[in-house]
């Protein structure tokens, strides 16, 4: 089938929630295991799809960096589309999709959703030059971060013992009645919360959690060449959960327009006007660039729209090399002449220029 999530749900990339949702019901009663029409791999594949184009971050993230960005850590289907209350008859009664799904634990991973810290998104605006040359942020965030004092243990001076509800071992079986016969499922244990171990006595700092809620200031390099509307990653920064693995850390980065400049890959583009007498005569001329001021040479006979190389003066690319800057000429026609100028237009003009 094809990766593309938009597709397997027939919408268009502009389509609503409302939209999304009624596509997805739709292709979940055709492919459905239980119906005639049914295909269990189609039927997860448009479950993965909904899970992510019905969320909002993972939607962005599906649309900026395609099915790896979106599934970044997310184990599966984690997080996956709320079934409770879609219902479909088959066979003369009815069943609730979420229950199925709950009782498997989800598909893939072995019916087991892969535990982890929320994500967090951040947004912050940099300068054309520093999108041209890359800097350097920091970030003072407030999130749930490790306890220092029991290393994520939860108990006080580190001394735990084994969880009652599953043996130490973090997750429980049990067998379940469903549609589909008895079946044994593997959860993680909610006592422990997968950890196996539980607290002698809870940690006085973080109360038995395993994570505190403070102050943590992160620093992160934003590359140059990056464009307004770009996302950065940065994994395992995000909120910590104790026993498992941390979310991520998402920077939005918008960039302020610099007036007359514009970048195209690693070359910066601008405009410079010259007057007839350089564009015919030839000239040397200054002008602004990222860097400061530098001199160009107009060549005589110059048009409207000629382009102008300047070498090394765009985008950094590695600290010895840089993209280029090319400057189109546009020639200013004077819309007032003094009568000298007016003059001895009219003499070159009987001269045939």
């Amino acid at each position: 089938m094809s990766d593309n999530y938009y597709e397997l749900l027939g919408v268009d990339k502009t389509a609503s929630d409302a939209e999304l949702k009624k596509a997805f019901r739709k292709k979940a009663q055709e492919y459905h295991p239980d119906k005639p029409t049914g295909d269990e791999e189609k039927f997860k594949s448009v479950n993965e799809a909904y899970s992510v184009l019905s969320d909002k971050q993972k939607r962005q993230q599906y649309d900026t960096f395609g099915k790896a960005g979106a599934q970044q850590g997310a184990g599966g289907f984690g997080g996956g589309f709320d079934f409770s209350g879609f219902q479909q008859g088959a066979g003369g009664f009815e069943f609730d999709l979420g229950d199925i799904f709950n009782q498997f634990g989800g598909f893939g991973g072995g019916g087991r959703r892969q535990r982890r810290g929320n994500d967090i998104s951040v947004e912050t605006t940099i300068s054309f030059k520093e999108s041209v040359f890359g800097v350097e942020k920091e970030f003072e965030l407030v999130k749930d971060n490790i306890c220092e004092e029991c290393e994520e243990t939860g108990a006080h001076k580190k001394k735990t013992k084994a969880c009652h509800e599953c043996n130490g071992n973090g997750r429980v079986s049990r067998v379940q009645r469903t549609i589909m016969g008895n079946v044994q499922t593997q959860t993680t244990c909610t006592t422990c919360a997968g950890r196996g171990q539980l607290p002698e006595e809870n940690c006085h700092s973080c109360k038995g959690a395993g994570t505190v809620r403070s102050k943590e200031k992160v620093g992160v390099k934003i590359p140059a060449g990056i464009e307004d509307g770009q996302q950065l990653r940065m994994s395992g920064r995000g909120e910590a959960l104790a026993g498992s693995q941390s979310g991520d850390l998402y920077i939005q980065v918008r960039v302020t327009p610099q007036k007359n400049f514009q970048k195209s890959g690693k070359d910066i583009h601008t405009i410079a006007e010259i007057t007839m007498s350089e564009a015919a005569l030839g000239a040397k001329k200054t002008i602004p660039t990222v860097d400061g001021e530098v001199t160009i040479k107009i060549p005589s006979g110059t048009t409207t729209g000629k382009q102008l190389r300047v070498k090394e003066e765009g985008v950094v690319i590695t600290d010895n090399r840089r993209g280029d800057l090319y400057v189109e000429l546009i020639i200013s026609v004077p819309t007032k002449l003094s009568k000298q100028q007016k003059k001895l237009l009219e003499s070159l003009q009987e001269t045939g220029l």
